[in-house]
């Protein structure tokens, strides 16, 4: 297995470790590929995940979100002993697949539909945290604005 070096990425970005972290542990331990699933962006803060979970109702899937990581579960009952199968395509084991969230994103919903599970998440990002303007002052604590309208003033 080759590791992958992602410190050049984070060279001039300060308090990144948990991304950088959760880069590397991604790529050493992606499970396999049951159940498949799909990523998508509707909006800039809001994202569905929907897993293909066919065979699985709603008591057999579990959803679970701690310190920013999703994980979703599927347990199936253990009644395979009663059948025989000359060919046996669908799969039909129990599974779990974990998904790490960014800070401020939530699970809002979880719907299972067709034997499609769509989870939907948003990004809450709280007002303290959002862009905001910051004023320079002149020397003499003023604002330069308001210097600006001295000098018209006079003039």
């Amino acid at each position: 297995m080759t590791n992958i070096d992602f410190s050049p990425l984070f060279r001039s970005v300060i308090g990144f470790d948990r991304l950088a972290n959760a880069l590397e542990s991604a790529y050493r331990t992606e499970p396999g590929g049951y159940p498949p699933y799909n990523v998508e962006i509707e909006d800039e803060n809001k994202y569905r995940i929907t897993m293909a979970v066919a065979g699985f109702s709603e008591g057999d899937l579990n959803l679970e979100v701690k310190e920013n990581i999703l994980t979703v579960a599927g347990n199936r009952p253990d009644d395979e002993k009663e059948r025989r199968y000359l060919y046996r395509g669908i799969a039909n084991r129990s599974f779990e697949r974990k998904f790490q969230l960014a800070d401020y994103v939530r699970v809002v919903d979880a719907r299972l539909v067709n034997g499609l599970l769509h989870i939907d998440l948003v990004r809450e990002v709280p007002e303290a945290m959002k862009p905001r303007k910051i004023e320079v002052r002149g020397a003499d604590g003023s604002h330069f604005i308001e210097a600006e309208k001295k000098v018209q003033q006079a003039a």
